[in-house]
């Protein structure tokens, strides 16, 4: 089922929207092509990050509520040994 389109109106300064429009027509695109993209990605960006930041909070949590963690070294050689024949396991937590 497609979404439902609903129009929304914004403000924008004049040199805002001619750089849009400039950019919409060396795209061969509309500018509400563009904009609509130029949206998107934004949200879609910041969800990432809020993600992140969730993520980030309940590792620090974890951590203040076990004291375990593994080194940036650790870390690194297992990421290093991805992909090889020579694969490691996840390192071992340190308290």
């Amino acid at each position: 089922m497609p979404t439902q389109s609903k129009p929304v109106s914004i403000k924008l300064d004049a040199d805002t929207q001619e750089r849009i429009k400039r950019l919409a027509t060396s795209r061969e695109r509309s500018a509400h092509w563009l904009m609509r993209e130029a949206i998107s990605q934004y949200v879609e960006r910041e969800e990432l990050r809020e993600t992140f930041h969730r993520d980030t909070l309940e590792a620090w949590q974890e951590f203040q509520e076990t004291g375990q963690y593994a080194t940036a070294q650790d870390v690194d050689q297992w990421l290093a040994s991805w992909g090889t024949d020579a694969e490691g396991a996840p390192p071992a937590c340190h308290q």
